[in-house]
């Protein structure tokens, strides 16, 4: 049963894809593929797992797929769907771009952005939607409810399953980019999840990642976002010790990083520029190359850095996170007291964003009033979403207390 199911994670949004290609219809494709998955759960246990599974499945999903449409009384629409349906190749990888099309059907600007999540998640990347709902925390008949809205207005508005044209091409990829870099962020920030499931939505957008960088290898933007997904996970794991507790950039195991992805992810950065015009994805993959890509934390450029985020914020027009990160880059390079200048027309806005306190507490412990950080280090406490988020800057209010009695 472990073997089926790595197959359906594997496979199954592949050949989900070729089935609603060739017969139009979320549900037949659904049904004709489950209903194939159920019959390799009684056969091959007596029988054995075929030589090439995923085609087996494709293959019965097929056969199944015609029965549900031969049922269809309406003889000419159903001889086009069995043609349709027997052009279906019988090994998924030779589909790869029904997956393409899938993406861009699920992320559609016409579905709502929760839609479109979980929409991805659960037809592309073959996420069950119990493991969806409790990624998001809400019920799982909710998230179901909103799958079955999501493939309803697909029909109802006759979302087209397709790659857009050419010219189409740059509005609908943004979205697409930005789908993909909200479920990896998502798992991303879940550090001190003890369940796995931060690390399975980091997987499954750096997998929806490349595939679409198979695809699409002249779109440089697909590129940045891979490598910018790719360097952040290499440290997933060095983010957090063995009680939960967040461990800052600087602080990290080196040693532990992920080389393989950090490798893959600098040459995809180098790589970015050579394909087009690049935008905010590969600043940010550029960015993050500044900070994983010296020998040590001590070792990074600074300057590049804050120059980096000057053209991020042009690129995000102006967006107030960017900024504060920007500030805290120039802290480094023009000190702590312009870098606090720089944040305080933000504060109205990010207000009850706790990074912007804790970096504000920073700034002013560096500038030598403790008291002032002190009160702003229990503000980010407060406004902390998460109880690792607490602890870190409890530590740090901690550490400048500590800092202020020995001094």
């Amino acid at each position: 049963m472990d073997h089926i199911a790595e197959i359906f994670r594997r496979d199954g949004g592949q050949i989900l894809a070729s089935l609603i290609r060739a017969s139009g219809s979320f549900e037949l494709a659904e049904d004709a593929m489950q209903d194939a998955f159920i019959i390799a759960a009684n056969t091959w246990p007596r029988d054995g797992v075929p030589p090439n599974p995923a085609g087996w499945i494709t293959t019965t999903a097929k056969h199944r797929l015609i029965d549900h449409v031969r049922r269809d009384a309406r003889r000419g629409v159903k001889e086009a769907l069995v043609a349709a349906v027997e052009q279906i190749a019988d090994d998924p990888a030779e589909g790869e771009d029904d997956r393409l099309r899938m993406i861009f059907c699920c992320c559609h600007p016409a579905l709502s952005l929760d839609a479109r999540v979980a929409l991805t998640l659960q037809t592309v990347c073959g996420m069950a939607a119990a493991q969806i709902a409790s990624a998001f925390v809400v019920p799982e008949a909710t998230m179901a409810q909103r799958l079955v809205r999501a493939k309803r207005k697909i029909q109802s508005a006759g979302i087209r399953y397709e790659v857009p044209t050419a010219d189409e091409l740059d509005s609908r990829l943004g979205a697409v980019l930005a789908i993909v870099y909200l479920v990896f962020n998502h798992g991303y920030n879940a550090v001190t999840d003890r369940r796995g499931i931060g690390s399975d939505l980091c997987a499954e957008a750096i997998r929806l990642g490349r595939i679409m960088s198979l695809s699409m290898p002249r779109e440089p933007e697909v590129a940045a976002l891979l490598a910018l997904m790719l360097l952040n996970d290499a440290r997933r794991a060095a983010r957090i010790d063995g009680d939960g507790n967040i461990v800052l950039f600087e602080d990290q195991d080196r040693a532990s990083w992920d080389r393989d992805e950090l490798t893959e992810g600098l040459a995809l950065v180098e790589r970015a520029p050579r394909l087009g015009n690049v935008g905010q994805y590969w600043l940010q993959a550029a960015i993050a190359a500044e900070h994983v890509g010296p020998p040590s934390s001590d070792a990074r450029d600074w300057q590049r850095i804050c120059r980096l985020y000057d053209l991020l914020v042009g690129q995000t027009r102006g967006s107030d996170v960017v900024r504060l990160n920007r500030a805290i880059a120039l802290s480094m390079t023009e000190g702590p007291d312009e870098a606090l200048a720089t944040i305080e027309p933000l504060r109205d806005r990010l207000g009850r964003y706790a990074y912007f306190h804790a970096a504000e507490a920073d700034f002013l412990a560096r500038l030598g009033d403790a008291a002032r950080a002190a009160a702003a280090y229990r503000t980010a406490i407060d406004l902390a979403d998460s109880e690792a988020q607490r602890r870190s800057l409890g530590k740090a209010l901690a550490k400048l207390s500590r800092d202020v009695e020995l001094g």
